[in-house]
């Protein structure tokens, strides 16, 4: 395998040979095994094989690593194309779900990019949004914006990895979970982390941007398993 070797005793672990610690990426399968690794909760049908490292997870593990964060990527052998579909694929509450949505604001110079961070039970209020970032007019990015402001697809933008520093504002709905799970890069990967974590990552500033509701607490069941993606439910 190109790039990887697999960790003695771990035949699914993979650590790239680049020196970077921490780099790890697990596929997800059809077949039951046991998990001698520190991923927490992953359903019982996670099998963990040889894999070259895809290079938008390296952007992701990498831009961690410089925190001194490594963290365990798991990826998925189909696209999980909205919040829903991601919490179903890892058997975890919606709330769990790290949403990254890219908004803009339009200058004349160019577009200023801000990235989201809210639970996948939620939504973003636009004006919220817009009197915490001190912007007058904001607007969600379209999907070619995205990636090119990101260097990352809508369904996968990470938190983390950007092509250029991104202000990142946290919803704090987010905490009310003790872990939960962000996109690792693309559409079928994913990372957890806890709120803590991934706000120090993500350097974000935390404060309510999220449409109000009624909040309910996640069945015990639920709790500590996750996912991800990164376009807002019904959007």
């Amino acid at each position: 395998m190109d790039g990887a070797e697999a960790v003695p005793g771990l035949p699914s672990l993979v650590r790239p040979r680049s020196g970077s610690e921490g780099l790890r990426a697990f596929p997800h399968s059809q077949r039951r095994v046991a998990l001698p690794c520190p991923v927490l909760r992953l359903p019982a049908d996670c099998t963990l094989q040889p894999v070259p490292l895809h290079p938008a997870h390296r952007r992701v593990l990498e831009a961690a690593a410089r925190k001194g964060i490594a963290l365990d990527v798991v990826t998925f052998q189909r696209r999980t194309a909205t919040a829903e579909e991601a919490a179903a694929a890892v058997g975890a509450d919606l709330g769990q779900i790290v949403k990254s949505l890219v908004w803009v604001a339009d200058r004349g110079e160019g577009l200023e990019p801000y990235l989201v961070l809210l639970s996948g039970r939620d939504r973003v209020d636009p004006a919220r949004l817009a009197l915490v970032l001190g912007e007058s007019a904001l607007r969600r990015a379209t999907a070619r914006e995205a990636h090119a402001l990101t260097g990352f697809s809508v369904g996968g933008i990470p938190p983390i990895g950007h092509l250029r520093p991104i202000r990142c504002v946290m919803d704090p709905a987010l905490g009310r979970h003790p872990l939960v799970w962000a996109a690792a890069g693309t559409a079928s990967a994913v990372f957890s982390v806890t709120p803590a974590t991934l706000r120090v990552l993500a350097n974000a500033l935390v404060a309510p941007i999220a449409e109000e509701r009624a909040w309910t607490t996640p069945t015990p069941a639920a709790e500590g398993a996750g996912a991800r993606p990164d376009a807002e439910a019904g959007a």
